[in-house]
Protein backbone atom coordinates (compact mmCIF):
# COMPACT_ATOMS: atom_id res chain seq x y z
CA UNK A 1 0.00 0.00 0.00
CA UNK A 2 2.81 2.37 -0.74
CA UNK A 3 1.15 3.91 -4.05
CA UNK A 4 -2.15 4.82 -5.53
CA UNK A 5 -3.67 4.82 -2.48
CA UNK A 6 -7.58 4.67 -3.04
CA UNK A 7 -9.39 8.52 -2.58
CA UNK A 8 -11.19 7.44 0.56
CA UNK A 9 -7.92 6.95 2.58
CA UNK A 10 -6.26 10.29 0.84
CA UNK A 11 -9.73 11.88 2.43
CA UNK A 12 -9.06 10.57 5.44
CA UNK A 13 -5.34 11.55 5.75
CA UNK A 14 -6.72 15.02 5.02
CA UNK A 15 -9.44 14.87 7.84
CA UNK A 16 -6.94 13.70 9.97
CA UNK A 17 -4.08 16.46 9.37
CA UNK A 18 -7.32 18.87 9.47
CA UNK A 19 -8.26 17.89 13.24
CA UNK A 20 -4.72 18.33 13.90
CA UNK A 21 -4.13 21.60 12.52
CA UNK A 22 -0.90 20.42 11.09
CA UNK A 23 -0.82 23.68 8.80
CA UNK A 24 -1.19 25.66 11.21
CA UNK A 25 1.14 24.51 14.25
CA UNK A 26 2.69 27.55 16.33
CA UNK A 27 4.98 25.62 18.34
CA UNK A 28 6.90 24.68 14.46
CA UNK A 29 6.31 27.77 13.70
CA UNK A 30 7.93 29.34 16.45
CA UNK A 31 10.87 27.08 17.03
CA UNK A 32 11.87 25.52 13.59
CA UNK A 33 13.23 27.17 10.98
CA UNK A 34 12.39 26.48 7.35
CA UNK A 35 16.00 25.50 6.29
CA UNK A 36 16.49 23.19 9.08
CA UNK A 37 16.91 20.09 7.58
CA UNK A 38 16.41 16.56 9.40
CA UNK A 39 16.02 12.59 9.36
CA UNK A 40 13.71 11.10 10.84
CA UNK A 41 13.30 7.40 11.78
CA UNK A 42 10.21 5.08 12.24
CA UNK A 43 10.94 2.40 14.79
CA UNK A 44 9.13 -0.51 16.24
CA UNK A 45 9.49 -0.62 19.91
CA UNK A 46 7.49 -4.03 19.98
CA UNK A 47 6.82 -7.18 18.57
CA UNK A 48 4.12 -7.05 16.13
CA UNK A 49 3.05 -7.48 12.92
CA UNK A 50 3.38 -4.07 10.45
CA UNK A 51 0.58 -2.23 8.20
CA UNK A 52 0.25 0.97 7.69
CA UNK A 53 4.00 1.86 6.24
CA UNK A 54 2.32 3.21 2.64
CA UNK A 55 -0.43 5.65 4.73
CA UNK A 56 2.38 6.99 7.05
CA UNK A 57 4.56 7.74 4.17
CA UNK A 58 1.24 9.39 2.17
CA UNK A 59 1.15 11.56 5.53
CA UNK A 60 4.38 12.81 5.13
CA UNK A 61 3.77 13.70 1.40
CA UNK A 62 0.72 15.44 1.65
CA UNK A 63 2.08 17.81 4.15
CA UNK A 64 5.26 18.47 2.43
CA UNK A 65 6.23 16.60 -1.51
CA UNK A 66 9.45 17.18 -0.85
CA UNK A 67 9.71 14.56 1.79
CA UNK A 68 12.12 11.98 1.32
CA UNK A 69 10.97 8.85 2.57
CA UNK A 70 12.70 5.68 2.26
CA UNK A 71 10.16 2.32 3.42
CA UNK A 72 12.68 -0.13 4.78
CA UNK A 73 9.70 -3.11 5.46
CA UNK A 74 6.61 -3.94 3.37
CA UNK A 75 3.33 -4.53 5.36
CA UNK A 76 2.68 -7.72 7.37
CA UNK A 77 6.36 -8.34 8.16
CA UNK A 78 6.93 -9.04 11.17
CA UNK A 79 8.58 -6.55 13.67
CA UNK A 80 10.75 -6.44 17.09
CA UNK A 81 11.77 -3.72 19.26
CA UNK A 82 14.26 -1.63 17.80
CA UNK A 83 13.52 -2.19 13.96
CA UNK A 84 13.79 0.08 11.85
CA UNK A 85 10.34 0.32 9.12
CA UNK A 86 10.73 3.95 7.22
CA UNK A 87 13.26 6.85 7.07
CA UNK A 88 12.34 10.49 6.63
CA UNK A 89 14.25 13.54 5.53
CA UNK A 90 13.86 16.96 4.50
CA UNK A 91 11.80 19.98 6.44
CA UNK A 92 12.10 19.47 9.57
CA UNK A 93 9.17 21.76 10.58
CA UNK A 94 7.13 19.56 7.77
CA UNK A 95 8.22 16.11 9.67
CA UNK A 96 7.14 17.85 12.83
CA UNK A 97 3.80 18.57 11.66
CA UNK A 98 3.23 14.98 9.88
CA UNK A 99 4.61 13.07 12.74
CA UNK A 100 1.73 12.39 14.77
CA UNK A 101 -1.04 11.48 12.05
CA UNK A 102 1.62 9.23 10.39
CA UNK A 103 2.01 7.31 13.67
CA UNK A 104 -1.64 7.40 14.66
CA UNK A 105 -2.35 5.50 11.32
CA UNK A 106 0.81 3.38 11.58
CA UNK A 107 0.13 2.39 15.09
CA UNK A 108 -3.91 1.29 14.93
CA UNK A 109 -3.08 -0.61 11.91
CA UNK A 110 -0.10 -2.26 13.52
CA UNK A 111 -2.29 -3.13 16.35
CA UNK A 112 -4.79 -4.54 14.33
CA UNK A 113 -2.69 -6.69 12.61
CA UNK A 114 -0.67 -7.99 15.24
CA UNK A 115 -3.96 -8.70 17.01
CA UNK A 116 -5.11 -10.78 13.96
CA UNK A 117 -1.75 -12.75 13.40
CA UNK A 118 -1.78 -13.80 16.94
CA UNK A 119 -5.65 -15.01 16.29
CA UNK A 120 -4.19 -16.94 13.15
CA UNK A 121 -1.29 -18.54 14.74
CA UNK A 122 -3.80 -20.24 17.34
CA UNK A 123 -6.43 -21.72 14.89
CA UNK A 124 -3.31 -22.99 13.09
CA UNK A 125 -3.39 -26.89 11.70
CA UNK A 126 -7.40 -26.12 11.71
CA UNK A 127 -9.55 -25.52 8.83
CA UNK A 128 -11.02 -22.17 10.73
CA UNK A 129 -10.23 -18.67 9.20
CA UNK A 130 -10.05 -15.57 11.39
CA UNK A 131 -12.36 -12.99 10.15
CA UNK A 132 -13.39 -9.45 11.45
CA UNK A 133 -16.61 -7.63 11.22
CA UNK A 134 -18.08 -4.57 10.62
CA UNK A 135 -17.41 -2.82 13.89
CA UNK A 136 -14.56 -0.16 12.40
CA UNK A 137 -13.83 2.65 13.85
CA UNK A 138 -15.85 5.22 12.13
CA UNK A 139 -14.21 6.20 8.56
CA UNK A 140 -11.61 3.68 9.04
CA UNK A 141 -13.32 0.51 7.39
CA UNK A 142 -11.12 0.68 4.86
CA UNK A 143 -7.63 0.84 6.48
CA UNK A 144 -9.08 -1.23 9.50
CA UNK A 145 -10.01 -4.39 7.24
CA UNK A 146 -6.55 -3.84 5.18
CA UNK A 147 -4.82 -4.35 8.48
CA UNK A 148 -6.30 -7.63 9.47
CA UNK A 149 -5.30 -8.97 6.05
CA UNK A 150 -1.94 -8.32 6.85
CA UNK A 151 -2.28 -9.58 9.77
CA UNK A 152 -3.17 -13.15 8.10
CA UNK A 153 -6.83 -12.97 8.50
CA UNK A 154 -9.64 -12.29 6.20
CA UNK A 155 -12.39 -10.12 5.59
CA UNK A 156 -16.32 -10.49 6.49
CA UNK A 157 -18.46 -8.19 4.69
CA UNK A 158 -16.95 -4.52 3.39
CA UNK A 159 -20.27 -2.90 3.84
CA UNK A 160 -24.22 -3.41 3.83
CA UNK A 161 -23.98 -4.15 0.42
CA UNK A 162 -21.33 -6.91 0.59
CA UNK A 163 -24.00 -9.80 1.25
CA UNK A 164 -27.52 -10.61 2.97
CA UNK A 165 -26.61 -11.16 6.97
CA UNK A 166 -29.73 -11.92 8.57
CA UNK A 167 -29.57 -11.18 12.53
CA UNK A 168 -31.66 -11.10 15.97
CA UNK A 169 -33.30 -8.17 14.75
CA UNK A 170 -34.57 -8.71 11.11
CA UNK A 171 -35.71 -12.09 12.19
CA UNK A 172 -38.04 -9.91 15.23
CA UNK A 173 -39.15 -7.32 12.62
CA UNK A 174 -40.09 -10.30 10.06
CA UNK A 175 -41.70 -12.94 13.04
CA UNK A 176 -43.67 -9.52 13.90
CA UNK A 177 -45.31 -10.52 10.24
CA UNK A 178 -45.90 -14.22 11.39
CA UNK A 179 -42.80 -15.75 9.38
CA UNK A 180 -40.98 -18.15 10.74
CA UNK A 181 -37.21 -18.32 10.46
CA UNK A 182 -37.14 -20.83 7.26
CA UNK A 183 -39.30 -18.75 5.59
CA UNK A 184 -37.46 -15.73 6.53
CA UNK A 185 -34.59 -17.35 4.95
CA UNK A 186 -36.58 -18.66 1.77
CA UNK A 187 -37.80 -15.10 1.66
CA UNK A 188 -33.75 -13.54 1.08
CA UNK A 189 -33.01 -16.54 -1.06
CA UNK A 190 -36.20 -15.66 -3.76
CA UNK A 191 -35.55 -11.92 -3.78
CA UNK A 192 -31.80 -11.58 -3.43
CA UNK A 193 -29.37 -11.32 -6.96
CA UNK A 194 -27.46 -14.93 -7.64
CA UNK A 195 -24.70 -12.91 -6.93
CA UNK A 196 -25.66 -12.43 -3.05
CA UNK A 197 -24.85 -14.92 -0.58
CA UNK A 198 -27.55 -15.31 2.34
CA UNK A 199 -26.38 -15.77 5.51
CA UNK A 200 -28.56 -16.00 9.06
CA UNK A 201 -27.83 -15.42 12.89
CA UNK A 202 -28.68 -18.64 14.81
CA UNK A 203 -29.09 -18.94 18.71
CA UNK A 204 -30.14 -22.88 18.74
CA UNK A 205 -29.93 -25.80 17.10
CA UNK A 206 -33.45 -25.91 16.52
CA UNK A 207 -32.97 -22.97 14.71
CA UNK A 208 -29.64 -24.38 13.18
CA UNK A 209 -31.76 -27.03 11.59
CA UNK A 210 -34.24 -24.70 10.31
CA UNK A 211 -31.66 -22.28 8.42
CA UNK A 212 -30.11 -25.58 6.64
CA UNK A 213 -33.04 -26.88 5.82
CA UNK A 214 -34.38 -23.43 4.40
CA UNK A 215 -31.04 -23.26 2.17
CA UNK A 216 -28.88 -20.78 3.86
CA UNK A 217 -25.65 -20.51 2.52
CA UNK A 218 -23.81 -19.27 6.02
CA UNK A 219 -25.39 -20.36 9.15
CA UNK A 220 -23.37 -18.09 12.36
CA UNK A 221 -23.73 -19.99 15.54
CA UNK A 222 -24.30 -17.00 17.90
CA UNK A 223 -23.06 -16.75 21.60
CA UNK A 224 -22.78 -20.74 21.07
CA UNK A 225 -20.49 -23.29 23.61
CA UNK A 226 -18.02 -24.78 22.21
CA UNK A 227 -19.81 -28.31 22.66
CA UNK A 228 -23.52 -26.94 20.90
CA UNK A 229 -21.01 -25.30 18.14
CA UNK A 230 -19.78 -29.13 17.54
CA UNK A 231 -23.07 -30.57 17.40
CA UNK A 232 -24.26 -27.35 14.96
CA UNK A 233 -21.61 -28.51 12.89
CA UNK A 234 -22.65 -32.07 12.71
CA UNK A 235 -26.34 -31.06 12.08
CA UNK A 236 -24.82 -28.60 9.00
CA UNK A 237 -23.04 -31.84 7.77
CA UNK A 238 -21.41 -29.52 4.82
CA UNK A 239 -24.23 -28.31 3.54
CA UNK A 240 -23.20 -24.70 4.55
CA UNK A 241 -20.76 -23.18 5.55
CA UNK A 242 -20.65 -22.52 9.40
CA UNK A 243 -19.01 -19.18 10.97
CA UNK A 244 -18.60 -19.08 15.11
CA UNK A 245 -19.00 -15.67 16.27
CA UNK A 246 -19.69 -13.73 19.58
CA UNK A 247 -17.64 -13.55 22.99
CA UNK A 248 -14.50 -15.20 21.38
CA UNK A 249 -11.16 -14.50 22.92
CA UNK A 250 -7.55 -16.08 22.49
CA UNK A 251 -7.93 -18.43 25.55
CA UNK A 252 -11.54 -20.08 23.36
CA UNK A 253 -10.48 -19.41 20.19
CA UNK A 254 -8.56 -22.99 19.51
CA UNK A 255 -11.35 -24.89 21.10
CA UNK A 256 -14.19 -23.38 18.96
CA UNK A 257 -11.62 -23.62 15.72
CA UNK A 258 -11.42 -27.55 16.31
CA UNK A 259 -15.23 -27.91 16.30
CA UNK A 260 -14.98 -27.80 12.68
CA UNK A 261 -16.12 -24.20 11.77
CA UNK A 262 -14.93 -22.59 8.58
CA UNK A 263 -14.90 -19.01 10.13
CA UNK A 264 -14.26 -17.78 13.29
CA UNK A 265 -15.57 -13.19 13.59
CA UNK A 266 -13.91 -11.44 16.13
CA UNK A 267 -15.09 -7.67 16.38
CA UNK A 268 -12.69 -7.17 18.77
CA UNK A 269 -10.03 -7.43 15.80
CA UNK A 270 -10.51 -3.66 15.04
CA UNK A 271 -13.28 -2.53 17.57
CA UNK A 272 -11.09 -2.88 20.94
CA UNK A 273 -7.11 -3.67 19.72
CA UNK A 274 -4.04 -1.82 21.59
CA UNK A 275 -1.90 0.59 19.10
CA UNK A 276 1.56 -1.16 18.34
CA UNK A 277 4.18 0.85 19.91
CA UNK A 278 6.07 2.48 17.18
CA UNK A 279 8.04 6.21 17.36
CA UNK A 280 9.92 8.59 15.30
CA UNK A 281 13.45 9.24 16.29
CA UNK A 282 14.68 12.48 14.75
CA UNK A 283 18.14 13.51 14.42
CA UNK A 284 20.13 16.86 12.63
CA UNK A 285 23.14 16.97 10.94
CA UNK A 286 25.73 18.42 12.46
Amino acid sequence: MTQQLPPEVLNLIDAALTEDQAFNDPTTQTLIPGEVVGSGMLRAKANGVLAGAGVAEAVFHRVDPDLDVALLMDDGADLSPGQDIASVRGSAASILRAERTALNFMQRMSGIASATNRYVREVEGTAARIVDTRKTAPGHRFLDKYSVRMGGGYNHRLNLADGILIKDNHLAARASLEEPLGAVVRHAIARASHTIRVEVEVESLEQVREAVDAGAHIIMLDNMSVDMMREAVGIIAGRASVEASGGITMETVRAVAETGVDLISIGGLTHSTDALDISLDLEFPG
